[in-house]
């Protein structure tokens, strides 16, 4: 009974013990990205860290971190960030998803020694904007190798554990902040930020037994290395024919008419594929991810309802959950009833926040009420837009076009962060604009937006194979219809239609026939 619900249950039927460890491998790489963005978060919220790098008030006789800071230290990382993502991708497309991964583990290493030695807030901005060099490699990288490497059937879980791992690294490190919180030193925000070390260290020792991506194997006319990394990630299913899938990869290249150029991008099909992926990567932003990822601990402290180290925690494990819960039934429900549910969820908390937030000597229930919106918004976003934006936009380029399109859309991604981080501390604290959790109003009108463009942008790509989501934008499929539009063959008849299409083995270079 059990081997024949091993059988019949497709992560098990697709993850070979290979692939799995591949997927496994890259995933790690992205807790990183938790304990920065989780870690630094939390760490402002610490006494020792607003010694460090605060101001005192002789009124308050506390430490506070000036506004302008804040808002710098949660913004000017994203000018690394978008150097990251076009260093991460040139080198990726060059020399391989596995040397990309392998430099940017070199570069945390060497970022997380200036952020841990710092003493002073340039040093901490330094190494913040030098640690999202490494994230923006990260992204750029990671994303495209796991939907490279994996099967439709099992993509979108695949693709999801970039988000997972990201959230689950928040999960530990704030448990860390949590340990260490009460500590009087330095040492209380130094040793969480000591884990950087570990993940690079780990990836740059491992990431040479994992194999490269057969499709970037097969763009730099390596057919045999390319057969060879399919055989080694999926040889293990005894139904598995690496043959014929290296043959529908040939065809599917062949068949793009680009070049693979900037300005293709916005030619023909194209132009509706990136305009969707940069879509996905704004609203991503625009719905609060900033506001609860930066700054959602201090704004919990400034409330006063509940220990701010406990809520990152009790944040951190929702919000892991969630996305755990996202990714399992993605290949199942489908990518687009994940993202409209989810911003119909953030439409509710956003609005109780700031329909809450109008009140001005709100009782200890109505901030109870408050803390629990932020940490329900920031909960329904990590069940639909943040995994679904990865999954998506590595789904959507056409295979000549995935880096470039992964470049134009990061680089959405990255201003759009840019500018909700810099200006939330200006929205949110006196004497700016002082709207506390009256912001929710602002990113709850920004949450409907993003329902309608799930409706009627955002195609429905559950358990095709990229080829097949080629051929359907090809067709000019409309997006409502992608989800029950029948192609003219279907995997069964793969051989057949091989046999059509034959390319000649001058254009490609050549390989046995099937």
């Amino acid at each position: 009974m059990a081997l024949s619900f091993l059988r019949e249950n497709r992560f098990a039927r697709h993850f070979t013990p290979r692939l799995a460890l591949s997927v496994a491998l890259i995933a790690l790489s992205t807790f990183n990205y938790g304990f920065d963005n989780q870690g630094i978060a939390t760490s402002q919220a610490m006494l020792a860290y607003k010694k460090q790098f605060g101001d005192f008030n002789p009124k308050t006789n506390t430490y506070a971190i000036p506004t302008y800071y804040l808002s710098l230290l949660n913004s000017l990382n994203f000018i690394g960030f978008a150097v990251g993502l076009y260093i991460g991708s040139i080198i990726s497309a060059r020399y391989g998803r596995r040397m990309s991964m392998f430099c940017m583990s070199l570069w945390a290493m060497m970022s997380a020694t200036v952020l841990i030695s710092a003493t002073t807030r340039g040093q901490v901005l330094a190494g913040r904007i030098l640690n999202y060099t490494y994230i923006g490699m990260e992204l750029s990288t990671c994303p495209p190798f796991q939907a490279e490497i994996v099967p439709a059937p099992i993509r979108g879980f695949a693709v999801g554990t970039y988000q997972t791992s990201l959230l689950l690294g928040g999960v530990i490190i704030n448990s860390v902040c949590r340990g260490t919180s009460g500590l009087s030193s330095n040492a209380a925000w130094r040793i969480p930020m000591g884990l950087f070390y570990l993940v690079p260290l780990t990836v740059a020792s491992c990431v040479w037994f994992i194999p490269e991506s057969p499709r970037w194997l097969l763009l730099q006319d390596r057919e045999e290395d390319a057969l060879r990394s399919l055989q080694t990630l999926r040889g293990s299913d005894p139904e598995y024919n690496a043959l014929e899938d290296l043959e529908l990869l040939r065809l599917s290249l062949v068949e793009e008419h680009n070049k693979g150029r900037y300005s293709d991008l916005f030619r023909g099909t194209n132009r509706r594929r990136t305009l969707v992926a940069m879509g996905m990567n704004f609203f991503i932003q625009a719905t609060g991810s900033p506001f609860t990822a930066a700054y959602g601990t201090l704004f919990v402290q400034s409330i006063g309802s509940i220990n701010p180290f406990n809520y990152s925690i009790m944040s951190s494990c929702i919000n892991f959950t969630c996305c755990l819960i996202g990714i399992s039934i993605t290949d199942k429900v489908g990518r687009r009833p994940i993202l409209m549910t989810g911003s119909v969820l953030q439409v509710i908390w956003l609005f109780t926040m700031g329909g809450i937030g109008t009140s001005a000597n709100p009782s200890l229930v109505q901030k109870q009420v408050i803390v629990a919106a932020t940490a329900l918004s920031s909960a329904s976003l990590c069940f639909s837009w943040d995994p679904m934006n990865y999954i998506v936009t590595t789904e959507l380029p056409a295979s000549r076009l995935r880096d470039k399109t992964q470049r134009v859309a990061s680089i959405v991604n990255v201003v759009t962060n840019f500018l909700f981080s810099f200006f939330t501390p200006y929205l949110l604290n006196a004497p700016y604009a002082n709207l506390g959790g009256k912001v929710g109003f602002i990113f709850g009108a920004l949450a409907i937006c993003s329902f309608f463009f799930a409706y009627f942008c955002v195609p429905e790509m559950k358990g095709r194979s990229l080829e097949e989501i080629n051929e359907m934008f090809d067709k000019k499929v409309p997006t409502r219809q992608f989800r029950n539009y029948v192609l003219e063959y279907r995997v069964s008849d793969k051989v057949d239609v091989i046999e059509m299409e034959k390319v000649p083995a001058d254009r490609l270079g050549g390989i046995p026939e099937i």
